[in-house]
């Protein structure tokens, strides 16, 4: 196809779209002459699997979402990482072999590091969904960018809501043990806590006991028995989704029954899987993160196309998974549309000059800074309540008050 006809053919879109235009959820602005070619990499299998297909929906339901809003064709590429850093690394290579345009993806802070270099080497900007190790926006990549929070700023928010939580249940625990899973995430959300729990004074606990484990563990009876002998008041937890279901079901077998279990920023207990698992044991656990705002004009849109596509599912249970799953895409095709060209640096360019304020997600707008980082992003305070992760802070972002202690505590 000659470049004549490319043009003739894209001012004929636009004359056609602009009729349309006004009508369009946010405006189509202008037809692409050419698809946008994202390669998708999430853990569809292994252990993180369940985590990895939440996010699918997300990616899924993105190319007919932003066809409306911008006009942009977006050809999804997918490939499973099979939760493993070595698998993410080559399938990231074979998808801009193939002919990727933008990598996004990969939920795992680790795979999400491997993929970053095979990016940087290639020249092919990668919009990372979710992935939280700090060092991944700190190696002064041009070609990698973050809408995300980084483990520190979810460990800092995690706990101010915590103090927050404290506060509106009028209680005041006085200690904690915590329990982490020892991979790449888990070890940046420990540095995060070590570093700030010292200053925020207001935090009425201290923590008697640090423990960590490996997320693919089969058992934790160990661990849990260590946990319940530091007669803790709380659970402190920072997990990923099997280990959590494991995690729980300890707890029951060994009786410990502590006020409540609080995540101060990690998936696995908001997530679908853990409801179907667990069912009533589900309750009452707590998740501090980054989540979408119920209110917000493009989650109405992007709730509706999820509820057409997956007509048995639910938008709460995938939020933040589908959310910034959706945002990266977003992202992507924002800065297409704008540079006009899928050439890597030209696109790179116009990625950094992103500026979203229609978003879905929690906080301030799109925007990032010299390192590819996005600033400003809000965390939720959110409980399991009638099997349903359910925001309870802030207050401005409620659906429903805060239960804690926990109804199964017992006090020794």
């Amino acid at each position: 196809m000659t470049q004549r006809t490319n043009r003739r053919q894209f001012n004929q879109a636009v004359a056609g779209l602009g009729a349309a235009a006004a009508l369009a959820p946010f405006g189509i602005v202008r037809a692409q002459a050419q698809k946008l070619k994202v390669g998708v990499l999430l853990p569809r299998s292994g252990v993180q699997g369940f985590i990895g297909q939440s996010c699918q929906k997300g990616a899924d339901l993105a190319p007919g979402v932003i066809k409306q809003m911008l006009g942009v064709d977006i050809e999804l590429m997918n490939a499973d990482t099979e939760s493993s850093v070595d698998t993410a690394r080559t399938r990231a290579e074979r998808l801009v072999q193939e002919g990727a345009h933008v990598l996004v993806g990969p939920f795992d802070s680790g795979a999400a590091a491997a993929i970053a270099q095979v990016a940087e080497q290639r020249g092919v900007p990668f919009v990372i969904n979710i992935a939280a190790a700090p060092q991944i926006t700190e190696q002064g990549y041009k070609f990698v960018f973050r809408n995300f929070q980084t483990g520190p700023d979810i460990a800092r928010n995690g706990l101010a809501l915590i103090g927050d939580l404290f506060q509106a249940t009028n209680t005041a625990p006085r200690t904690a043990v915590f329990m982490h899973v020892n991979d790449t995430f888990g070890q940046a959300m420990l540095k995060g806590i070590s570093a700030f729990m010292p200053r925020m004074t207001q935090l009425p606990f201290k923590i008697v006991d640090t423990i960590s484990y490996d997320p693919a563990a089969k058992d934790l009876t160990v661990e849990v028995s260590k946990a319940k002998a530091s007669n803790a008041d709380f659970l402190l937890l920072v997990c990923r989704l099997n280990d959590a279901i494991i995690l729980r079901r300890e707890m029951v077998k060994q009786r410990w029954n502590p006020m409540g279990i609080i995540s101060p920023g990690s998936p696995g207990m908001y997530e679908e899987q853990y409801y179907k698992a667990l069912g009533k044991l589900s309750e009452y656990s707590i998740s501090n993160v980054p989540w979408y705002n119920p209110n917000a004009k493009l989650t109405k849109i992007v709730e509706k196309a999820f509820l057409k596509q997956n007509p048995k599912d639910k938008l709460v249970f995938h939020g933040l998974n589908a959310g910034f799953t959706f945002e990266a895409i977003l992202i992507a095709a924002d800065a297409f549309k704008r540079a006009r060209s899928t050439d890597p640096k030209t696109l790179a360019d116009a990625i950094r000059q992103t500026n979203i304020t229609e978003k879905m997600m929690l906080g301030a707008p799109i925007k990032f800074n010299a390192k590819g980082q996005v600033e400003g992003i809000g965390s939720a305070c959110v409980q399991n309540l009638n099997l349903t992760p359910t925001v309870v802070l802030p207050a401005a972002a409620a659906t429903a008050k805060p239960v804690f202690p926990a109804p199964y505590f017992k006090r020794a």
